[in-house]
């Protein structure tokens, strides 16, 4: 069930309605209902992957008991690795069995071997690589006693499960959420009305930009072989934007859904685009999965604890991952190498700025430096988004080659911009002002008919460009 459908639109008033109305007497009761109706959420694509999800959730709750019964440090480890080898089994197989096939057959092929081998057709399931380490956290948490297990299976279901961040997360951590789920939740109108305001701020980024930049990117990564290198450049950021306000509109209903139900997500995004280092982008950008990696990969490898070199090959191997993570693909592991080697130059600067006087640090943050750091920053990242848009690494390749051309120069072929750039203007001037911790939506010192007001436009606007069936990015991950 997609967050921008009619179905969605039906769905969660009557879960609100039910949760708070029904079912709010018993905190055991709300998290039962919580359970079915995250059950009907995710069945809404394919029954089936129902059965995964069960299987996974039961085993992990399995898992997390006998940590907690076992004193043996070896059963433990089994135990423990039980968890690993089955969840990253399940992922491999589901997303990754047919891409080494392929390329087992392509490797053998170039040495005049054909191996009849047939690819299987894997349908692969919504949202598998973000419950699976959602669940992993929890199982690791547990074995390294950062977290006393649950008993109550409704309780770890109902966690695992919960729809408003099951398909493309957060990806949350059963530190945070356990105890949201084992406390009694009590309607709070104060909650309830920032969870529709990032609903709404939600939904315009997704529906009336992310949307409709994507009929734009996707002509021009179509047809860029015979567009001049301006309106690559234009097709490149359209999709710098599109990506973000696809995946952070999500989050942003994400958590304004579970607002409604009295639950606290963590953020994020934190205005990624106004970063002025590759190393802060990423700080900012998927905050939920980069600390995952951080506190699941890189801290257990050593972190930036030992040498440079040790640091560096720590921070490849963990965007390496994170590029392999979002696809079966070698334009993502290339585009999480490219990330990872962005980053090392950053790292060492900090570094170096560590020593640095505070007069000096004043100097080298100023307004004007720190905006050519921005402008520097999202040009290194909208080059990276081109390897992960890129259907394989040749067109990335190429889509490149033509853009640094001299058709660089020429006026771009008409996309859209009369449309889409008001847009864009809008939304950088709205992220800019609540980056300052100022916004629309909460200041009290803007009179309500003008919030008001706000609220109408953009609901206007967002019906006037909905679009059925548009999907969202991260669905594919």
């Amino acid at each position: 069930m997609l967050f921008n459908s009619f179905e969605f639109a039906i769905f969660l008033p009557i879960v609100f309605l039910l949760y708070w109305f029904v079912f709010n007497r018993q905190v055991k009761l709300q998290n039962a209902f919580l359970l079915i109706v995250s059950y009907i959420f995710y069945g809404w694509w394919d029954w089936r992957f129902l059965l995964l999800i069960a299987f996974s959730t039961t085993l992990d709750y399995w898992v997390g008991v006998q940590l907690d019964k076992i004193e043996s440090v070896r059963k433990r480890k089994l135990v423990f690795g039980l968890s690993y080898l089955v969840n990253f089994g399940l992922l491999g197989f589901f997303k990754y069995f047919n891409f080494f096939i392929d390329n087992f057959i392509t490797a053998f092929e170039r040495v005049g071997y054909h191996i009849p081998i047939v690819p299987l057709k894997i349908i692969l399931p919504v949202g598998i690589s973000f419950y699976t380490f959602q669940s992993l956290s929890y199982t690791t948490d547990v074995y390294l006693k950062k977290l006393k297990p649950t008993k109550d299976f409704i309780l770890f279901a109902s966690f695992i499960s919960f729809f408003p961040q099951l398909v493309a997360g957060p990806v949350e951590r059963a530190i945070n959420m356990l105890p949201q789920f084992k406390n009694q939740r009590k309607f709070n109108y104060e909650e309830a009305k920032l969870g529709m305001q990032q609903i709404l701020w939600g939904l315009f980024k997704k529906i009336v930009i992310a949307d409709t930049l994507s009929v734009y990117v996707d002509d021009i990564f179509s047809n860029y072989l015979s567009l001049p290198g301006s309106t690559l450049l234009l097709g490149a950021v359209y999709f710098a934007i599109q990506i973000y306000c696809d995946f952070s509109g999500y989050s942003n209903i994400a958590i304004g859904t579970a607002h409604l139900l009295g639950f606290s997500l963590m953020k994020n995004f934190s205005y990624p685009y106004f970063s002025k280092s590759v190393s802060e982008f990423w700080r900012n950008w998927h905050i939920s999965l980069s600390t995952w990696f951080r506190d699941y990969v890189y801290i257990p490898l050593g972190g930036s604890r030992g040498t440079l070199k040790r640091t560096i090959l720590n921070i490849l191997i963990v965007f390496l991952l994170s590029g392999f993570w979002h696809g079966a693909n070698w334009t993502f592991v290339i585009w999480g190498l490219l990330n990872g080697i962005f980053i090392i130059p950053t790292m060492l600067i900090e570094r170096n700025k560590k020593g640095m006087s505070s007069s000096d640090r004043a100097k080298t943050s100023s307004s004007f430096i720190g905006g050519i750091q921005m402008m520097f920053t999202f040009c290194l990242i909208t080059l990276t988004w081109i390897f992960f848009r890129s259907e394989n690494i040749s067109q990335a390749f190429s889509y490149i080659k033509i853009l640094f051309s001299k058709s660089l120069f020429l006026y771009p072929v008409q996309h859209g911009m009369a449309i889409t750039l008001p847009f864009i203007f809008i939304l950088f001037i709205i992220e800019w002002v609540r980056r300052q911790n100022i916004s629309i939506f909460q200041s009290q010192k803007i009179p309500v008919y003008i919030r008001w007001s706000v609220y109408l436009t953009m609901v206007i606007t967002c019906l006037s460009f909905f679009k059925l069936n548009q999907s969202f990015i991260y669905f594919q991950f």
